[in-house]
């Protein structure tokens, strides 16, 4: 299984193929994932990159870790799991549950 590394700082102007030629130089690149925001589809400044070994991973991160690119100084590290999301807040359309008050079977105000 490859290993997958976080590539950080990135010009907004990079493409995956960019990445994939660049990466290419230390080896095989299994995938290239450009992280873009859900709402616009703008690149957000940073990709993950899966190398098809522990060995090259390392080598990636020794050669562009750092690196230049456009002006911009790479940050290229092993990528952490990703957290699970918690939660945003938004339940979606009406909740259930009993709710207090008049004209429900809410316990106390039974008017017949």
């Amino acid at each position: 299984m490859g290993k997958k590394l976080y590539v950080g700082n990135l010009p907004f102007s990079v493409t995956e193929e960019v990445l994939h030629k660049s990466f290419s130089q230390v080896g095989t690149v299994e995938s290239v994932k450009i992280i873009t925001d859900r709402s616009t589809g703008l690149p957000k400044g940073f990709a993950f990159v899966e190398m098809s070994n522990d060995q090259e991973a390392a080598e990636a991160i020794t050669k562009f870790n750092g690196s230049d690119y456009e002006g911009r100084a790479l940050t290229v590290a092993e990528a952490r799991p990703q957290e699970p999301r918690g939660n945003t807040g938004f339940r979606g359309g009406r909740g259930g549950g009993k709710r207090g008050g008049r004209g429900g079977f809410s316990g106390g105000n039974k008017r017949w």
